[in-house]
């Protein structure tokens, strides 16, 4: 990744690193973080674990972050910031504009969650570290590298913060057959590429087929192994997937998401089998 070892902390998968930066920089009872459903749900679940307040800012109807209800949000105790970005559920890209204005505005630490990246035309905010001390990134192995059974988070900031998660970090936290998993799979960057190229390929063949459905009203834009689609009655419709033994993600729940369904680009076999389902029920 061109950066060097003080600028990197490993952890047990992504969601021990996220665990780490609360017990880190937060105080219990004290402090307030802000996140922007609809997003991972780790943050919500770090933050009660840790007893600290998140605040909860809607991002706009286009999926991005609303900067004035952000501001309005930040206090002296707000200590942290989660984007995710490729966003989760929803599948695009932050506009790197208003990133960086909540870097230059937000005198916390603004922790951009890169899970998806690999699957993304943008570049990793990784490259910006000796712009924004406030900067951190998180990557993991979980998704284009397909190892999540392995557990191995990536934190990447300024060398003060990895020196301060350092001393609080469990001693053994990634154990000697995920190290060794790791530098077999990281070694082989062209493998991983070769697996990427036809991902990206099959998500456009997704993408071509849910343009064809009749239940499909909207899809939206991804830059992630996914695709969030809105569809007529996503319960149903998860239901009747379901039965013909395809998993889905009913989203209708997250706010913004009513009746979205998330389908995840999986092999050519798997998603030749996905889009025959698709076909017969839109008929």
């Amino acid at each position: 990744k061109g950066i060097k070892e003080e600028n990197i902390l490993l952890g047990n998968g992504s969601d021990e690193v996220l665990d780490l930066l609360f017990r880190a920089f937060c105080e219990p009872k004290q402090d307030n973080i802000i996140t922007l459903p609809p997003t991972y749900g780790m943050y919500k679940v770090l933050s009660g674990i840790n007893l600290v307040e998140n605040r909860e800012v809607l991002l706009t109807t286009a999926f991005q972050p609303n900067i004035a209800e952000i501001t309005k949000a930040i206090d002296e105790h707000t200590k942290l910031l989660f984007i995710c970005s490729p966003n989760n559920p929803t599948g695009n890209s932050f506009s790197t504009a208003i990133i960086e204005e909540l870097l230059n505005c937000f005198n916390g630490l603004v922790v951009i969650d890169e899970a998806y990246i690999d699957f993304s035309s943008e570049e990793s905010w990784a490259s910006k570290l000796a712009d924004y001390p406030n900067l951190i990134v998180t990557q993991t192995l979980s998704k284009a590298y397909g190892m999540a059974g392995i557990r191995l988070g990536l934190c990447l900031a300024s060398a003060e913060i990895i020196a301060v998660i350092n001393k609080i970090k469990p001693p053994y936290n990634v154990n000697q057959l995920t190290q060794d998993k790791a530098i077999e799979r990281v070694s082989d960057q062209k493998a991983v590429q070769t697996e990427v190229a036809s991902i990206l390929e099959e998500r456009e063949k997704v993408l071509e087929t849910l343009k064809t459905i009749s239940f499909v009203s909207t899809i939206y834009p991804t830059d992630a192994n996914f695709i969030l689609a809105k569809v007529d009655d996503a319960t149903l419709r998860y239901t009747q997937l379901l039965e013909k033994g395809i998993v889905v993600r009913n989203r209708t729940t997250q706010p913004l998401c009513e009746n979205t369904l998330r389908f995840t680009v999986g092999t050519s076999e798997e998603n030749n089998i996905v889009i025959t389902a698709l076909r017969a029920l839109s008929n």
